[in-house]
C-alpha cells in the first residue's frame, strides 16, 4: 500500500523585505496549509508532496507571475482538502524559490504579502483555485496612548523571552524596526505555534487595534507560563542539589562508621518499625501521635540519647493490641462444668458467677459491677478469675498490688524520665495480648500511699466504666481503650480500700474451708 504524502510541512517563518506594489488578479492558485496559518510580511518555507499542491505551484509560476493564495486546512488530518476544509481568508504570497528534491517533494520559499478572502474554490485541471479579493492594508496612523502602552509592554516582554532563550533573536532584531502595528503582529504571531483556530482568528480579525490587543495577550501568557515553568524548575534543581548534598553527606557518615566498625543497621530497623505502624490497624490519634514520633525519630543520630527512648515508645505502640480482641463464649453449661472442675464447694459464690455470666450473655453490652472476692488466703480467688477467663474464652492477666505506693505504676512514667515504661495497667493489656482480657486486680486491699502519689485514686478511673475507655498512660500520652476489660478484684479485707474505690466494687465474700472441704479437695 503507498504511503500517504503530505503537504505544506512548516518550517520556521522568516521575515520578508518590504514589497513592492504588485497587481492582484481576480482568480489565483491555492495551497491549503497543513498546521500553518500564513501571514504578510513573513517568509514561510514548505515541503510540498501532494500532486494537486505542486500543480498549484507550477501553475502559479508559469501563469501567475508566482503569486498563489495559502490558505489553512481546517482539519490537518484530511489528505484531500475539498472547498469545505479550507478557510476562506488566507495570505496572497509570492513563489521565491522553487525547488524539486529527490523523492518527488517541492520545497518552496513562500513570502507573504496581503490578506485576502477567496471565493468559489474550485479544482480543476488538477489543481485548486480561487476567485480572490485582496483585503488592503489600513494606512499607518499615529498610536494612540493607549497603543503605546501595548506595543511598549509587547517590546519588553519579547526582550525578556529572547534573554531568556525563548524566542529567537531575530524577531527581537525585526520587530523593532516595525513601527506598523498591524505588521508587528502579524511578525510576532506568526513565530508563534498557536492552535490553528486561534492563529486563524488573528489573521481575520481586520481591526489592527484589536489583533494589537490579541497579541499582547499571547505574547504576556507565553512569558507567564515561561515565568512560571523557570520557577518550578528553579525550585526542583534546589531540591535536587539539596537531595545530593544530603545523599553525599550520609554515604560519608556511612563509611566513617564502617571504618570505625560501628553497625549502620540503624536505618533498616527503622524501616522495618515503619512498616510495622503501616500494617499496624491503629485509632487515627494514635496514628496521629506515631507518625509525628516516627518523623521525629527519623532526623534523629541514632547515638543520641533521645533516640532510643523514642524508638522504645514507638515499639510499644505497635505491640499493643489495639483492636485485638477474642471471642466471647458465652455457654452458661460449660461455665458451671469449669467452676465444678476448678472449685469444690463456694456455692453461692459460683451462682453469683453464673449469673453475671448470665447478663452478659442476655446484653453484651452491659458494663455490669465489678467482682471482688473477699477472703483469706487459699480460698480460690485468684483462681475463680482464671475460671471466668476460661468460661469466656477470653485472655487471662494477674496484676498484683501488695506493696504499690507509686501511682506510677498504674499510670505510667512521663517519657521525660530515665527508664520510663507503660503502668502496670498497660504493661497487662500487651502480655495478654488482647484488649478484652480478664484482669485481675490481686490484693486490692494492699494498695498504699506515700509522697509518690496514690495508686488507688487512679484506680478509680481504671474501674469506672464512663472512664475507662479513655485511659490515657502518662507513657503513651494517647488514650487506651479499657472498657472492655473485665476487671476482678481479689482482697484479704475491706477494711483498708478505700471508701470511694469500695463503691465501685461488688464484694463477695468467701469464707475459709472446713476440715471436712478440706479433705475433698484434697481427695480430688
Amino acid at each position: 500500500m503507498a504511503k500517504k504524502k503530505k503537504i505544506a510541512e512548516k518550517e520556521e517563518p522568516q521575515i520578508s523585505e518590504d514589497q513592492e506594489l504588485i497587481v492582484i488578479p481576480d482568480k489565483l492558485p491555492v495551497l491549503p496549509g497543513r498546521d500553518i496559518v500564513p501571514f504578510p510580511g513573513v517568509m514561510m518555507s514548505l515541503y510540498v508532496a501532494r500532486p494537486a499542491s505542486v500543480k498549484a505551484i507550477e501553475k502559479a509560476v508559469e501563469e501567475f507571475n508566482g503569486l498563489i493564495l495559502i490558505a489553512a486546512q481546517k482539519d490537518a488530518a484530511i489528505e484531500e482538502p475539498g472547498a469545505r476544509d479550507i478557510y476562506k481568508v488566507g495570505v496572497i504570497a509570492t513563489v521565491v524559490r522553487d525547488l524539486k528534491l529527490t523523492d518527488g517533494r517541492h520545497k518552496v520559499l513562500l513570502q507573504g504579502l496581503m490578506r485576502a478572502r477567496a471565493e468559489g474554490y474550485k479544482l480543476t485541471s488538477g489543481y485548486m483555485s480561487a476567485s480572490v479579493d485582496a483585503v488592503s492594508a489600513d494606512e499607518f496612523t499615529e498610536l494612540s496612548a493607549e497603543q503605546e502602552v501595548i506595543v511598549n509592554r509587547i517590546r519588553e516582554n519579547l526582550q525578556l523571552l529572547v534573554e531568556h532563550e525563548h524566542l529567537p533573536e531575530e524577531l527581537l532584531l525585526v520587530t523593532e524596526e516595525i513601527e506598523d502595528i498591524s505588521s508587528l503582529c502579524d511578525v510576532i504571531v506568526a513565530h508563534y505555534k498557536l492552535d490553528t483556530a486561534v492563529a486563524q482568528s488573528v489573521l481575520e480579525e481586520e481591526d489592527p487595534g484589536e489583533r494589537l490587543k490579541i497579541t499582547d495577550k499571547i505574547v504576556t501568557d507565553d512569558l507567564n507560563r515561561f515565568l512560571i515553568a523557570e520557577e518550578i524548575r528553579d525550585r526542583t534543581n534546589d531540591e535536587i542539589a539539596k537531595g545530593q548534598r544530603d545523599y553525599y553527606l550520609r554515604e560519608q557518615v556511612k563509611q566513617l562508621q564502617k571504618e570505625l566498625g560501628e553497625d549502620s543497621s540503624g536505618e533498616e530497623d527503622l524501616s522495618e518499625l515503619k512498616q510495622a505502624l503501616e500494617k499496624k490497624k491503629l485509632p487515627d490519634y494514635a496514628a496521629k501521635e506515631a507518625n509525628k514520633q516516627l518523623k521525629r525519630l527519623e532526623r534523629m543520630q541514632p547515638e543520641s540519647s533521645e533516640y532510643a527512648l523514642l524508638r522504645t515508645y514507638l515499639e510499644w505502640i505497635v505491640e499493643l493490641p489495639w483492636k485485638t480482641k477474642t471471642r466471647d463464649r458465652l455457654d452458661i453449661g460449660r461455665a458451671k462444668e469449669i467452676l465444678e472442675a476448678d472449685h469444690y464447694g463456694l456455692e453461692k459464690v459460683k451462682e453469683r458467677i453464673i449469673e453475671y455470666l448470665s447478663v452478659r450473655k442476655l446484653n453484651k453490652n452491659t458494663k455490669g459491677p465489678i467482682l471482688c472476692f473477699v477472703g483469706p488466703p487459699g480460698v480460690g480467688k485468684t483462681s475463680l478469675g482464671q475460671s471466668i477467663a476460661r468460661a469466656l474464652n477470653r485472655k487471662f492477666f494477674r496484676m498484683s498490688l501488695g506493696g504499690v505506693r507509686d501511682e506510677a505504676e498504674i499510670r505510667g512514667h512521663r517519657r521525660t524520665y530515665v527508664g520510663a515504661l507503660p503502668g502496670r495497667i498497660i504493661q497487662g493489656i500487651k502480655q495478654a495480648g488482647s484488649n478484652n482480657p480478664v484482669f485481675v486486680l490481686d490484693e486490692l486491699d494492699k494498695v498504699g500511699s506515700d509522697f509518690r502519689g496514690d495508686p488507688a485514686s487512679a484506680l478509680l478511673e481504671v474501674l469506672d466504666p464512663q472512664q475507662n475507655k479513655e485511659f490515657t498512660d502518662l507513657y503513651l500520652n494517647v488514650p487506651f481503650d479499657l472498657s472492655s476489660v473485665i476487671f476482678v478484684a481479689t482482697a484479704n479485707t475491706t477494711d483498708t480500700i478505700p471508701d470511694a474505690l469500695l463503691d465501685r466494687l461488688e464484694i463477695i465474700h468467701i469464707s475459709g474451708y472446713t476440715t471436712e472441704e478440706k479433705l475433698k479437695i484434697a481427695e480430688k
